[in-house]
């Protein structure tokens, strides 16, 4: 057994060694060759390599099946072909299928992401548009967004009253576009007469690869924040834990922010959760959990003492946050986790995630209803106790006919 295991090691290597190249490998061909981006359709029309046709891979993979030509028609077998994907995996898969069908066909190392990854490269090189690059990005905060995203953070500020004088918060950076922006929010919360509180911005390492992690690093760089970097090994720790480690690392991660956070002086951690988590989460309570729940603005932390989690984002659209990446023309790490970045199919996004399952619905309901997200987010607002049969307080049940 262990023999056979060896051997497909093997052949796994061999395969990789034959047909992965690197984006400098592929930039490096200078024979005239044919790039096939084979991701989602909408993902491609976002942004692709230049010159690259869309060809879904699920489609390729069901001509290969089916011995049928739908899709492989529009392959050239006269010049080297690079496929593209989310993580280099799914396209490894195919440039193994078709070079056994005649084709010269290489995947993209790390897929989609290495060529996001050396824009940056190319862009960090630059020493002039770096300099500029975050004064640009501060400007559409509080001007070309400053409906949808300045007034929103302030007013959540005040709303849920989430800072108080001389308060100190670790803004913590995850990577995303979520909590880059919250980072810039912060700075220009301070510069606009705010200053009756400190901030530490705050990235924790649990074990990103090399790529996400340097990403991490020049997007602080490109933004103008001057970060806090520490290590820990959660992914290491859970990597044991079966199929659904999201629960522990999850649990883990906030655990040592606040220690982290309580190490440095801080009171309170602000994490970038935005509106659409939030009326995420209230269906997926009340479909997946059978309760009536909501993320909180901020909330007391019940192991570290006098620690509090604050989420400013509380009431900014995704759409916007989106709106506000693509316009400065930014590219974040979409999805940092260990376990989800090697899924082919998805590119370590939630896509087939009970999260994601949620966003489909309330998109579905939205397009027939404008109001379903705003009257979603104002339920949890608008709760009437002489209509629940039951409701936990302080971890006390209630039952309506204790009443009755």
């Amino acid at each position: 057994m262990l023999a056979k295991l060896l051997r497909f090691e093997d052949r796994q290597q061999e395969r990789i060694c034959m047909y992965n190249k690197t984006i400098d490998d592929m930039m490096g061909d200078n024979r005239e060759k044919q790039i096939i981006d084979i991701r989602e359709q909408a993902d491609y029309d976002k942004e692709t390599y230049p010159g690259a046709i869309h060809l879904y891979w699920e489609d390729m993979e069901k001509d290969i099946e089916n011995r049928t030509d739908v899709c492989l028609k529009y392959i050239s077998k006269e010049k080297p072909v690079y496929l593209i994907c989310y993580t280099g995996q799914k396209s490894m898969d195919l440039a193994y299928e078709l070079n056994a069908m005649g084709y010269e066909v290489y995947s993209l190392e790390s897929g989609f992401r290495s060529y996001l990854r050396y824009k940056l490269t190319r862009l960090m090189e630059n020493e002039v548009v770096v300099k500029d690059k975050y004064k640009e990005v501060e400007r559409s905060i509080v001007k070309k967004f400053r409906k949808e995203i300045w007034r929103k953070f302030t007013k959540a500020i005040n709303e849920y009253e989430l800072i108080k004088d001389g308060d100190k918060i670790a803004v913590c950076i995850s990577g995303g576009k979520d909590s880059m922006l919250m980072a810039k929010l912060f700075q220009e919360l301070y510069r606009h007469g705010r200053q009756n509180f400190e901030v530490v911005y705050l990235v924790m390492n649990p074990g990103y690869n090399e790529m996400n992690y340097q990403t991490i690093l020049d997007n602080a760089k490109l933004l103008n924040v001057p970060i806090t970097v520490f290590e820990s090994e959660i992914f290491d720790i859970v990597a044991d834990e079966g199929d659904s480690p999201c629960y522990l690392c999850a649990r883990m991660r906030r655990g040592h922010l606040y220690s982290k956070a309580q190490e440095l002086g801080c009171n309170k951690i602000a994490l970038g959760h935005h509106f659409d988590d939030v009326i995420e989460t209230i269906l997926m309570g009340m479909l997946y959990g059978a309760q009536i729940q909501t993320m909180m603005p901020k909330l007391h932390s019940t192991n570290f003492q006098g620690m509090e989690l604050i989420r400013p984002l509380y009431l900014v659209r995704e759409r916007d946050i989106i709106h506000w990446k693509d316009y400065n023309g930014l590219n974040f790490i979409q999805c940092a986790c260990r376990f989800t970045e090697s899924c082919a199919s998805c590119g370590g996004t939630e896509k087939g995630s009970k999260r994601a399952e949620i966003k489909e619905l309330i998109r579905r309901l939205s397009e027939k209803n404008p109001v379903i997200e705003k009257n979603i987010f104002r339920s949890v607002e608008n709760v009437n106790l002489s209509t629940v049969i039951a409701y936990k307080q302080k971890g006390e049940k209630h039952h309506f006919l204790d009443n009755y």
